[in-house]
């Protein structure tokens, strides 16, 4: 009987263990081209937001974050981040699935707009009604 090992997540045919011993410029050669790019010019503030990371991600604080355009890392797998949508912070687990995508897409801006019922002298049939 073989024994069956739990399947990697793959990205880019490496796993998130040997993402993670890479350097933030070496992780930037198996993104596309536009994250790439990004990751290369904010360098300085993604360094900065992972400190902030191993500190209060050890603790398991939530790290909140206005900052929706951050390429989310091999290193901040597994950490609870609150990301400002304009109105709240929405609570995100971060999971091997998002890595190399926006923080920003995992928080929506919009709602699903949801319409009730008419209100008084939206109709023909309501404006007859008496307004007390």
């Amino acid at each position: 009987m073989a024994v069956e090992k739990k399947a990697e997540k793959l990205f880019r045919g490496k796993t998130v263990d040997e993402l993670k011993e890479l350097d933030s410029r070496e992780f930037a050669r198996y993104l596309k081209s536009r994250e790439r790019r990004s990751l290369l010019r904010q360098s300085e503030v993604i360094e900065k937001f992972l400190l902030k990371c191993e500190k209060n991600g050890a603790k398991g604080k939530m790290i909140k974050t206005h900052n929706r355009n951050i390429i989310v890392m091999p290193k901040m797998v597994g950490l609870k981040i609150g990301i400002y949508n304009g109105k709240e912070f929405v609570s995100i687990q971060i999971v091997p699935e998002m890595i190399g995508h926006r923080l920003g897409e995992f928080s929506h801006t919009r709602k699903k707009i949801t319409h009730s019922a008419p209100g008084i002298g939206a109709t023909r049939s309501s404006a007859a009604m008496s307004v007390k």
